[in-house]
């Protein structure tokens, strides 16, 4: 119990005064493993359990999904995307709210990422809602609540690292995000229709002819693709998920040179760069979190933390709904992929006992982690939608409220009722 109190004392305390994450996570599992002394201060330990973190063939889709998704993002996928959203929703009542919320949606099954997502459709959307007459603050708010669909959507970065995490099949969590991704949709354009009925600008666009909406539609399918090929092969059996990233990465050049023409040398030179600095940040938290992992586990943990839930293990709903409420708290405070992988390796032991679907909850506990993206003091995507959107934090925040509230309400519904995550899991061959 002594050497668990240390560890968590010396990691709150690194996060405390700003030391990076990655590096909260090695000095605090370092320093745990100088006070047991004997073999756990051995430098082959850490650094074996430094290179265990990211030695996984899973783990390898991580860094072409991201890549995929940043050269798709910069091949003129975007514009493409919005506008084949505006055919069919653009020209209602405040119709731009529900482009930006399909757009979100399909943004989400290429790039997986809610921060890339946020920054590419808020710089577009954002001054095109205000420009249009809505508010600038409840623009930016809705497109900040919409891109949380991006990381449940397949392909999903958090899905990934979880998977590996927990060792479960990526392709199952990939088939058992659709159901809440279209949920959560489904759910933002019924809050936009409450907050946005009094002031929601009528649309003044023309109807397209049938000619211009065949072409839009037609450019914007070569992007969405994508996301069939993508899902119809893991589904099939024909790839596995590091497999699906190649072909996601191969389609997203085709597509960007050859068809859209907007990928140029330079383009794709960035979008390694970009693409290779945001998996290093992942692989290195995961290389950390691995480390501490293992000192928690020698340290007695999972044992502490199975002792402390036993009353809830006979109540595996409870027990489930109990753990999405701290992690609702937890992601105040902390980023999504860190809060995966800190927490992971200590609830596994608890939900085999309790006999939780790994696959079912990993999809709730991801959703549950993403709503702190738009929550303050971290909350990445409020300032990437302020940055995007040249609006005040203390602006943004009211018009986030009721999405927060209403998908912090659907990440407890599905914990209650596992079936409505469990029912399309198994339809979609999860």
């Amino acid at each position: 119990m002594l050497l668990l109190t240390l560890f968590l004392v010396y990691l709150i305390f690194a996060i405390a005064i700003g030391v990076p994450i990655a590096i909260s996570l090695l000095f605090c599992a370092v320093v745990t493993g100088l006070h047991m002394g004997g073999t756990a201060t051995s430098p082959e330990i850490i650094s074996a359990q430094l290179m265990r973190g990211t030695d996984s063939v899973s783990m390898m889709a991580l860094p072409f999904f991201v890549l995929a998704g940043e050269l798709m993002n910069r091949g003129g996928l975007t514009r493409r995307l919005i506008e084949f959203a505006n055919i069919f929703v653009g020209r209602v009542r405040g119709g731009l709210g529900y482009v930006t919320i399909f757009a979100c949606l399909l943004f989400a099954s290429l790039v997986g990422s809610a921060v890339a997502s946020t920054a590419a459709l808020g710089a577009i959307l954002i001054p095109m809602m205000a420009k249009a007459g809505y508010d600038r603050a409840k623009a930016a708010g809705l497109v900040a609540s919409a891109n949380l669909v991006a990381p449940i959507m397949p392909p999903s970065v958090p899905f990934i690292v979880y998977g590996v995490a927990a060792g479960v099949s990526i392709k199952s969590l990939f088939m058992g995000g659709i159901a809440p991704a279209i949920y959560l949709t489904l759910l933002m354009c019924v809050i936009w229709f409450i907050v946005s009925r009094k002031d929601a600008v009528k649309s003044n666009e023309r109807r397209p002819t049938i000619a211009e909406a065949l072409k839009v539609f037609i450019n914007g399918m070569w992007a969405l693709l994508l996301p069939v090929i993508v899902l119809v092969g893991l589904r099939s059996g024909a790839f596995t998920a590091t497999e699906a990233g190649v072909v996601a990465v191969v389609y997203a050049l085709l597509v960007g040179v050859f068809v859209y023409r907007e990928l140029k040398p330079k383009e794709i030179f960035n979008g390694l760069i970009s693409g290779a600095k945001m998996s290093a940040v992942v692989m290195f938290l995961a290389a950390t979190a691995q480390v501490a992992a293992y000192f928690m586990t020698i340290s007695g943990l999972p044992k502490i933390v199975i002792a402390l839930l036993e009353p809830l293990i006979e109540r595996p709903t409870l027990l489930v709904v109990v753990l999405m409420i701290i992690v609702l708290i937890v992601g105040l405070a902390m980023d999504v992929v860190p809060t995966i992988l800190i927490l992971t390796p200590i609830v596994i032991p608890v939900l085999n006992a309790a006999g939780v679907d790994l696959v079912y909850f990993g999809v709730v506990f991801v959703l549950a982690n993403v709503l702190g993206l738009t929550s303050p003091p971290v909350g990445p995507v409020l300032n990437v939608a302020c940055a995007t959107g040249n609006v005040k934090m203390g602006a943004i925040l009211k018009p986030v409220i009721p999405y927060f509230i209403a998908q912090s309400g659907l990440v407890v519904l599905l914990a209650v009722f596992p079936q409505l995550v469990l029912v399309p899991l198994h339809w979609f061959g999860g």
